[in-house]
């Protein structure tokens, strides 16, 4: 992470097409990783690049260049004490469709983002909303007008 320039850069990933790929950070996810280096700089007076956001050790961390070996006990901590609830995975499919919803973002720059390249791969974690869907329909109506624009050809 380098939270100077709000970016987190994804290493090892499962797939070829995940790895190594920069992804800026927004507002919130900036604040909750200043506020995540704060645990760090009260519990060990010093944060480095190198030190993992989920680092191994319990009770507490043991060895921070180390990343945890159970994710799934690692979220299970941190849905209790930021009080949500919820799959990791789910998150996931929340911030591709989020994505997919918005017409200022291409299907490239969500699959750069998500690390997929395979439209397959889009379409299974997109879950465009109908509130999304009328939106785009309703950007079709000649404005002042009540009428949409293919009624001028009919």
């Amino acid at each position: 992470m380098d939270l100077a320039r709000a970016i987190v850069t994804v290493g090892d990933s499962k797939t070829e097409a995940g790895a190594v790929r920069t992804i800026p950070l927004n507002a919130d996810a900036l604040a909750a990783l200043v506020e995540h280096a704060k645990w760090y700089l009260d519990k060990f007076d010093e944060t480095r690049p190198d030190w993992c956001v989920f680092p191994f050790g319990k009770p507490q961390p043991t060895n921070l260049a180390r990343p945890a070996t159970s994710f799934k006990t690692v979220w299970a901590k941190v849905k209790k004490s930021a009080g949500v609830e919820g799959r990791w995975h789910d998150n996931r499919h929340t911030f591709i469709t989020g994505l997919a919803e918005s017409a200022d973002v291409s299907d490239e720059t969500i699959r750069q983002l998500a690390g997929h390249v395979s439209p397959k791969m889009l379409k299974h974690y997109s879950h465009i909303r109908m509130k999304a869907k009328r939106q785009a329909v309703d950007g079709l109506t000649v404005k002042g007008k009540g009428e949409t624009i293919y009624s001028r050809f009919g």
